[in-house]
């Protein structure tokens, strides 16, 4: 790219909260990030919210005259609406550009415009989804995918995950040797069904990941691993589950919280350590989960998303853009890892 600067192709249109949302979280992007921002979608909607924000903030605005809808089936959609917002987005990234595309709307549809648009890196049979969860170590999270692309994976398939899965741990999250696990109902080799205890010979054989062996679900947030690979239907269950815990704590937090004075002078002495909880266990904190194993930064964010979470999710894909996160997967020779494989395996 000319600029110095990432260049983010933001999905305007996309999500429960759009466009209102989605342009208060570009343009604060904008502001503390230092990032160029592409917003896509209706011009009209776009420039009557971008009215009540201070004239310095100049975001480029790309024209797309649909939209795909939550109800609607990706594959239909996509073909049917060739200039619906996501489309056009990811024709940025393939036509350099952007460097990467945020979307908080319809997440099939995001997934296969990357796949119909960008392609597959070289050697990966099906991308994934990772997510960034917190742990009980402080500032120590881990990724766990797939989260939401794969229902249904064969043993080669989360062997790529892992390979994918400690790239992003080692130059994004900064772990120097990241510890991989294969989530499972028991520590023992031979526990879980046939994808589990084939995966465990595959991840046990291969020299480029740590693998330290099964992660239960007691495991997942211990701070015991930093890569957790599964299956997508599996996968989207536990990621909900814990923005459910999340919202929880935080809720009970509220709650029990004293009232009145007392309370407020409480709060207060907390205020500084019930931030740090909230950044912790808060799901709009992590922005949304980066689709790996496509040819371009895709980030897929919460269809609830609001300012924040895609504050947090352009963050993360500058993040990706500087670390060179597509490059460094790249260059592993994942061809190897499936003739590798056995056919059963396959």
């Amino acid at each position: 790219m000319a600029s110095t600067r990432a260049r983010i192709a933001i999905d305007a249109m996309g999500g429960d909260h759009a466009p209102a949302e989605i342009i208060a979280g570009a343009i604060r992007a904008q502001a503390e990030l230092g990032v160029e921002i592409l917003l896509v979608g209706d011009p009209q909607q776009i420039e009557s919210h971008l009215k009540q924000y201070k004239s310095s903030y100049k975001l480029e605005i790309v024209a797309a005259e649909d939209v795909i809808t939550m109800e609607e089936e990706p594959l239909v959609s996509l073909k049917r609406k060739p200039k619906a917002s996501i489309n056009v987005a990811m024709n940025l990234v393939k036509q350099k550009r952007a460097d990467a595309v945020v979307s908080a709307g319809h997440s099939g549809a995001a997934m296969a415009a990357a796949l119909l648009r960008l392609g597959r890196l070289k050697g990966i049979d099906r991308p994934a989804i990772g997510a960034v969860f917190p742990t009980m170590v402080a500032g120590k999270p881990v990724i766990i995918l797939d989260v939401g692309a794969n229902v249904d994976c064969r043993p080669k398939y989360l062997e790529q995950f892992a390979v994918m899965g400690t790239v992003y741990s080692q130059y994004v999250l900064g772990i120097s040797e990241p510890k991989v696990g294969l989530l499972n109902i028991g520590e023992e080799d031979c526990k879980g069904n046939d994808l589990a205890i084939r995966t465990y010979q595959l991840l046990q054989e291969n020299p480029r990941v740590a693998f330290i062996g099964n992660a239960e679900g007691r495991d997942v947030l211990s701070g015991t691993f930093d890569v957790i690979v599964c299956d997508g239907f599996v996968g989207n269950v536990l990621l909900k589950f814990a923005e459910a815990v999340g919202d929880i704590l935080l809720q009970m937090l509220r709650e029990e919280l004293p009232q009145g004075l007392r309370g407020q002078l409480g709060v207060g002495m907390l205020k500084p350590n019930l931030k740090r909880l909230k950044q912790r266990i808060d799901h709009a904190e992590h922005g949304g989960g980066l689709l790996l194993g496509v040819a371009g930064i895709c980030i897929i964010s919460h269809g609830s998303s609001q300012a924040p979470s895609i504050f947090n999710a352009i963050r993360l894909a500058k993040e990706a853009i500087e670390h060179q996160v597509l490059e460094r997967i790249q260059s592993n020779n994942f061809s190897s890892l499936s003739s590798s494989a056995t056919s059963s395996d396959n």
